[in-house]
């Protein structure tokens, strides 16, 4: 059944789970800081201060930055060194990116904050986390981070809003100034001190938020494209044997046998497919890799989305900061702040991603050709000719599928440098994540088009369907009728879309054969 997001998030005590990033992110769920939290995070501060005070020129507390690192700043200019840090840092342009990405932008922030190792005050963590329960959204823009130092000018304009500058969001989603919003809501806005503007910008917040979203995203997905293969072997009545147990274990990976068992489950006591049985032994012998071979391609992506997890969940664990204050109490430089490991889990996401769209497509394909949709109308038409039925729904799948590959192509090879050379390798992983959300809105797109088509060859057989596949056509009937003339399309296939990224359509299925893996 649906994912069930928790109310409210305690920051501060072990990791966030990638379930709790998504609560926040894009459920509106509220956080709280543990207060054990709070007193590692002042203790930490009195360190920072007499750092201060020391003649030494310390990396962040009393220096520049970046390749401005060498020039030691006086005690009477520190807090404009923070505070044009955050400034000239929120240097975004093009498009406002969405709140669920701001959102969890601002959590895991926070959520280092809390580890006690970036060396803020208190007031800071929790201003932070007044400002995220208010709903207040800074304006984030689509460009502007490379993946290294973190994602530099995301944070750097969540920040600014922490100061009451620049551009928020209220509650009610109206474009404000941070100003306005903070006073609306009572919060007082940040003076920034020795080491603040820093820790407030330096790290893989925004890559790691919109992969928390997007793994959310691909485990429905993971289940949805099983239900589509299951409709799929019925509306063309093909046969279930080739996804056996003992087969699968012949080759144990994972995620093929979880794939093939949803297959299995969801089009269980079909009376279309146990009627055609033998007239397949007879004609058929075998169906097309795009069917035969779904497992291995759906149980592939499974696995991959797995990696990706785990790099989440590492990541989730992270203190990422420059310089961090280690648990000796040493401010040292260090490069955690590289997106690399994060860059690389997104682009091998985009990669599947598209593979798994792909292979949906060619399975919607097969359906509206009569040499091979096994005796079905031309394009599922009511009268072909007069109608063309799904014919041009399958062009927009495949105008998504082309783009997909497009997205595919790895944005963490393309390493740019900056910062006059002193940041001469980058992860562009900020690039790979924006290109991500695309792919995933376009693999549940895919994999929406394959369901209405397969439900609509099901309804054009004889016999009834399997309990799953009999469940979610019964659910897509509900907002899209059976076969019929032609109609306006779009709506429909927006109908399904909504189903399928709602997670309705595999919560019908889950409804009467349980749970799928």
């Amino acid at each position: 059944m649906a994912v069930q997001y928790p109310d409210l998030v305690t920051v501060g005590v072990g990791a966030l789970s990638v379930d709790e990033v998504v609560a926040v992110a894009r459920f509106g769920a509220k956080v709280e800081i543990d207060p054990s939290a709070l007193e590692e995070v002042a203790a930490t501060r009195s360190h920072i201060e007499e750092l201060a005070q020391d003649p030494t020129p310390v990396y962040g507390i009393s220096t520049g930055f970046g390749a401005l690192a060498r020039r030691h700043i006086p005690e009477d200019k520190r807090a404009q060194l923070q505070l044009s840090l955050v400034r000239s840092h929120a240097a975004g342009t093009g498009p406002e990116v969405e709140t669920e990405v701001v959102r969890a932008l601002m959590l895991l922030r926070l959520s280092t904050l809390c580890t006690g190792r970036t060396g803020v005050r208190p007031v800071v963590a929790q201003t932070y986390a007044d400002t995220l329960n208010a709903k207040i959204h800074p304006v984030v823009h689509e460009y502007g981070s490379l993946g290294c130092s973190g994602d530099l000018a995301p944070l750097a304009h969540c920040a600014l809003a922490l100061l009451g500058e620049g551009e928020v969001r209220n509650a009610d989603g109206e474009k404000v100034p941070a100003a306005a919003a903070l006073a609306a809501a009572g919060i007082q806005p940040l003076q920034l001190r020795e080491k603040e503007g820093l820790a407030l910008i330096n790290g893989t917040d925004g890559m790691l938020g919109q992969l928390c979203l997007a793994i959310a995203d691909l485990r429905e997905a993971a289940k949805l494209v099983d239900v589509a293969t299951a409709l799929t072997v019925e509306g063309l009545k093909g046969t279930l044997t080739v996804f056996a147990y003992d087969l699968q274990q012949l080759r144990p990976h994972p995620g093929q046998a979880d794939a093939a068992a949803n297959i299995r489950t969801v089009a269980a006591d079909s009376e279309i497919l146990a009627v055609a049985a033998e007239e397949f032994k007879q004609k058929q012998v075998q169906d097309a890799y795009s069917v035969r071979c779904a497992p291995q391609v759906a149980g592939g992506f499974r696995d991959t989305l797995q990696h990706a997890t785990q790099v989440a969940e590492r990541e989730l664990a992270s203190a990422i900061d420059n310089p961090v204050v280690a648990l000796d109490g040493r401010v040292v430089s260090n490069g955690n702040f590289h997106g690399a490991p994060v860059a690389y889990a997104l682009d091998f996401l985009k990669i599947v991603t598209a593979d798994l769209a792909s292979i949906s497509e060619r399975r919607t394909d097969r359906f509206l050709d009569v040499a091979r949709n096994r005796g079905l109308n031309a394009f599922l038409a009511n009268d072909p000719g007069v109608d063309s039925g799904h014919m041009i729904a399958q062009y927009s799948q495949a105008g998504i599928v082309s783009e997909l590959k497009r997205l595919a192509s790895p944005a963490s090879v393309d390493s740019i440098p900056s910062s006059a050379m002193q940041e001469d390798h980058v992860s562009m992983g900020w690039s790979a994540a924006r290109q991500l959300r695309k792919s995933v809105d376009g693999l549940q797109r895919v994999l929406a088009i394959e369901v209405l088509t397969a439900a609509r060859a099901v309804d054009m057989r004889e016999g009834v369907p399997g309990k799953g596949t009999g469940a979610v056509i019964a659910k897509l009937r509900e907002h899209v009728e059976g076969p019929g003339t032609d109609r306006f399309l779009s709506p429909e296939i927006e109908k399904t879309v909504e189903l399928a990224q709602s997670g309705a359509l595999v919560d019908a299925v889950e409804e009467v054969v349980g749970k799928l893996r």
